[in-house]
């Protein structure tokens, strides 16, 4: 058997899918407040002295505290269901409907969210490791439930599938975070090129 291992963000889309969520579910006293909590942080990320991971949690921070979680799966929902069909690279989706065609188990791993990623998976018969909200009596705490798994792709893939089972693994990916998964693997995309 085959492993088909697909970085979500900008390797299946076009775009972040997680920014442009945080954006449409932020309140505007939410967003008038992270330009002074998020913005210096999103330049620092821009200039390459701010990681992934740092601009992540400090922005879900910033959109999910407090706020009730029923709420957030529900824009969560519709955002899979209205807007994630519009990003998505044709390329991209011809790949994972080859994968399956040819029974290949496939997985997304992503540092965005389940509350979109999982029905928008499930709707394409696809498996998902991503990052999970963290919530306590009903509200979000903005933080991540286990942790951000975003540079930790290659650890959260090992935990959960006994690689030496499969007879070739693929991986396609487009950043740093997705470095440690491509070495998993036989066969490598990256930014939409074999490497390997």
């Amino acid at each position: 058997m085959h492993l088909a291992l697909f970085d979500f963000d900008h390797t299946v889309t076009t775009c972040d899918t997680y920014s442009r969520f945080l954006r449409q579910v932020a309140t505007p006293q939410q967003l008038a407040r992270a330009k002074w909590t998020v913005g210096p942080w999103l330049l620092g990320y821009r200039l390459g002295v701010v990681s992934a991971a740092g601009i992540r949690a400090r922005a879900t921070r910033a959109a999910f505290t407090g706020r009730e979680a029923t709420e957030i799966a529900s824009l969560a929902a519709r955002y899979a269901d209205e807007e994630l069909p519009r990003l998505l690279r044709p390329g991209m989706m011809q790949r994972i409907v080859w994968h399956r065609s040819q029974q290949h188990r496939v997985v997304v791993v992503s540092g965005s969210l389940d509350l979109y990623l999982r029905p928008w998976c499930e709707r394409h018969g696809l498996e998902l490791v991503c990052n999970r909200l963290e919530a306590r009596d009903g509200r979000l705490t903005g933080r991540y439930d286990g942790g951000d798994i975003g540079p930790h792709k290659a650890r959260e893939i090992r935990l959960r599938y006994a690689l030496d089972d499969y007879h070739r693994i693929h991986a396609y990916g487009d950043s740093g975070e997705d470095r440690g998964m491509l070495a998993l693997a036989h066969e490598r995309w990256y930014a939409g090129k074999r490497i390997a």
